[in-house]
């Protein structure tokens, strides 16, 4: 999830504080020395060039304008510091594709694809919510349609049947019928994690046995 920015791949955060997370890379912003106009071109052709040290050096004098812009989408589906990751990685672009870009404002420049890598990434989340509710509620009409038919039936209904009452290709049926199956499967490993061994009397018997 959300990254330390001042060096590019640095490791995650250890915690799930997401204000200490944004503290810190308020922090990291204000501490990171500026960079003049002539040094910024120099690290620009470097860190263009494939030079680590001066991609690093662009990305932390640059963390400001990430932050800024991830606050300007906050409760819009991701967290700051998920959109500061999703943000440097548009301003680790924009350093690199500067020189060969033809623009003549870096600043301008970085500002658009960190703002366009934030946008695509709210985007996909949005999706993956909506992917998400739509796989749940199709869940629950496999197993209430699996239900009802082997009532009806008297029998296991097989996925073709399923898949003609639901109207669905059995494709998905399949596919449906698996995410069911695993989550049966986390259910039963969640309730026997609960169960301890030591509150079982092994005198216990069933009734009429």
């Amino acid at each position: 999830m959300a990254r330390k920015i001042g060096a590019v791949g640095a490791q995650p955060f250890n915690t799930g504080d997401e204000e200490a997370l944004i503290r810190e890379l308020r922090r990291e912003a204000r501490t990171t020395p500026p960079i003049d106009p002539v040094e910024a071109k120099t690290l620009l052709e470097k860190a263009s060039a494939g030079d680590r040290t001066s991609l690093d050096r662009l990305v932390a004098a640059n963390l400001g304008l990430v932050i800024r812009l991830a606050e300007a989408r906050d409760q819009k589906g991701l967290s700051v510091p998920d959109l500061v990751q999703e943000g440097s990685l548009g301003l680790v672009d924009a350093v690199r594709s500067f020189v060969s870009s033809g623009e003549t404002d870096f600043a301008k420049f970085a500002e658009q694809r960190v703002a366009e890598q934030m946008d695509a990434a709210l985007v996909a989340e949005a999706a993956a919510v909506r992917d998400a509710e739509l796989l749940v509620t199709a869940a629950g009409d496999y197993e209430r349609t699996e239900l009802l038919l082997a009532r009806q039936l008297r029998r296991a209904p097989n996925e073709s049947e399923i898949a003609e009452k639901l109207e669905w290709t059995v494709e998905r049926t399949r596919y449906v019928a698996q995410v069911v199956a695993e989550a049966r499967r986390r259910h039963d490993e969640e309730l026997l994690a609960f169960i301890d061994p030591d509150a079982i009397d092994s005198d216990d018997t069933i009734d009429g046995e």
